[in-house]
């Protein structure tokens, strides 16, 4: 794994980590599995190096190495952190997420190793992946809104805002949180 492609399955960790502690708080919520989360997280990218030259998809590879190597549960969430196939918000009202969809939620908040909304994301991915064809444009379109939707009702069990994320994760005092991050460099092919 590249060490750029580190830093930003990181910074998805920190979030990561950040939302399932969160959740603690709201005892309506059916926690995820917090080391899951994590896990999940920091894994989500494991077939991204091997795949920058467009020679596989990503989130495929990364779960057959997941699952080659015995981890079915994070081989689950590698394989959805690009597009959830559970989108389920009426599930979501009730407090029940999964670490699939926090591992989901969180990777579109990270560009690089940098936390930014949605929208900033949502461009970022645009440019980088949409191509020309509209058709792709309208499916990236389409997994964001699913992200935003996911991203309303979660917030509704927090006690912060999509907006303090940032601020939050700052805050956030765990191993994962101190773990340095050395810069190397905001433009490069990260995630």
């Amino acid at each position: 794994m590249l060490p750029n492609i580190r830093c930003h399955s990181l910074m998805v960790a920190r979030i990561s980590e950040l939302l399932a502690t969160g959740l603690l708080a709201d005892r309506r919520v059916r926690l995820p599995d917090h080391e899951l989360c994590v896990s999940g997280a920091l894994l989500h990218d494991i077939a991204k190096t091997p795949c920058l030259n467009g020679a596989c998809d990503h989130a495929r590879t990364g779960a057959e190495i997941c699952l080659d190597h015995g981890y079915p549960e994070i081989a689950q969430i590698v394989q959805e952190h690009v597009i959830l196939k559970d989108h389920a918000p009426a599930r979501f009202e009730q407090g029940i997420f999964s670490a699939r969809e926090i591992v989901f939620y969180a990777d579109k908040r990270v560009r690089h190793d940098v936390i930014v909304s949605l929208e900033e994301r949502l461009e970022y991915i645009l440019d980088r992946y949409g191509g020309e064809e509209e058709w792709v444009h309208d499916r990236i379109r389409a997994n964001f809104d699913k992200c935003a939707q996911l991203e309303s009702i979660l917030f509704r069990f927090l006690e912060f805002s999509p907006l303090q994320v940032t601020e939050e994760v700052k805050n956030l005092n765990s191993e994962l949180a101190t773990a340095s991050m050395p810069d190397y460099g905001a433009e490069t092919n990260n995630g």
